[in-house]
């Protein structure tokens, strides 16, 4: 029912459109035209304010087919921005079946592969009239930085049972049930100058306050579900002036709430404590970004992508990520979703690539877990 051609064809079309993150317009624009041409109405919400990203996010209602309306309501959600290098990209098909860029700049298969899965599903349900239950496809602007578009996105416009986003690695047919939750966490440290050859005992180095703030945290793998890390370290002016300032970026994930708020403690105690004894002073900020999610096997969310995709005699496989999404936020927001596996390779890197039957194979993943929620109206 798949043209392998015709997929190929609008995903290529697709990643050709600049969209770096922060900069959606032009394909916001794209996506409401194909949204539209395909006859479906396309709102797009107040984010853009909130997020100061080129567009808001879209959210396209499709209404239950005639029957059909005691099927669970289910969530499709990819994003529209990409990673940097991402403008002119020029996408290649390659004789062994795989599409890369030309080496100069990303792909853009994170996350357009899902995005051409989606249109090219309504194509195929509108040409066979398949049936289907209500489905909304939420677009979001941002997920690349820091998942801006969804954590700006207006709840009111939600209206669904089940989600699944299209944004993971992996071999298709896998799930990922669940992924940790994020804060960030900025750290400065006021010291006090002097001349680093004339009176340095009078100053408090900053940076060494820092340096022992950070040998007494507990940095890396913490344990199976958590971990910290410190990304950024900024300070200093002269190898002469004892520095008396320093600001550290970092972050704290888990799976577990409770583990993530205990790490961050442990950070600012260890921070403050140090602080304390140079007789400096020290700032400790954190935000929560998104909220952790974990469901197992026997969660219907989960059943019913299995049920889906042994139904196509694809293998399935459930997995834990490290790394966040938008399915963080719709968690959030209350509707439980996972993320299903694309199938791309070296994402955010000039060697990116997609296999085309993929791109095939992630369209029937879709189109299955629509068939079989659809079957439950029967």
């Amino acid at each position: 029912m798949i043209s392998q051609e015709r997929i190929v064809n609008l995903f290529m079309e697709l990643v050709q459109v600049d969209s770096e993150t922060k900069h959606e317009e032009m394909i916001a624009q794209v996506l409401t035209d194909k949204f539209k041409g395909l006859g479906l109405d396309v709102v797009e919400d107040d984010s853009k304010a909130r997020s100061g990203h080129g567009a808001g996010n879209l959210i396209v209602t499709w209404p239950a087919a005639e029957g059909i309306t005691a099927a669970p309501k289910l969530l499709f959600t990819s994003h529209m921005d990409t990673v940097t290098p991402g403008k002119g990209i020029k996408p290649i098909l390659q004789e062994d079946g795989w599409i890369t860029s030309d080496g100069t700049t990303i792909l853009g298969s994170d996350d357009k592969a899902g995005l051409a899965a989606l249109l090219e599903s309504i194509r195929i349900i509108q040409e066979q009239q398949l049936p289907h239950g209500q489905i909304q496809f939420v677009i979001t602007v941002g997920e690349e930085s820091s998942l801006a578009g969804a954590r700006s996105l207006d709840p009111s416009l939600l209206d669904a049972d089940f989600g699944y986003a299209l944004d993971c690695n992996g071999e298709v047919g896998s799930i990922c049930v669940a992924a940790p939750a994020l804060a960030k966490i900025n750290m400065k440290i006021f010291g006090k100058s002097a001349h680093a050859g004339v009176n340095p005992e009078d100053g408090i180095s900053a940076i060494q306050v820092a340096s022992r703030s950070i040998s007494a945290m507990k940095l890396g793998r913490i344990d199976k579900e958590t971990t910290a890390n410190i990304g950024k370290f900024e300070g200093g002016s002269a190898t002469n002036v004892v520095c008396d300032y320093v600001e550290l970026h970092a972050e704290a994930r888990s799976l577990v709430q409770e583990k993530v708020e205990h790490q961050i403690q442990q950070m600012r105690e260890a921070l403050e404590t140090t602080a304390r004894s140079a007789g400096a002073q020290a700032e400790f900020r954190s935000e929560l970004m998104y909220p952790g999610f974990s469901f197992n096997e026997q969660d219907d969310v989960v059943q019913l992508a299995n049920r889906a995709i042994e139904g196509i005699s694809f293998p399935t496989r459930i997995f834990q990520s490290g790394g966040g999404s938008d399915a963080n936020i719709f968690n959030g927001l209350g509707v439980p979703t996972v993320n299903l596996a694309v199938g791309y390779e070296n994402i955010h890197t000039t060697q990116e690539r997609i296999k085309a039957e993929d791109l095939v194979k992630v369209t029937q993943v879709v189109l299955a877990i629509i068939g079989e929620a659809a079957k439950s109206s029967k």
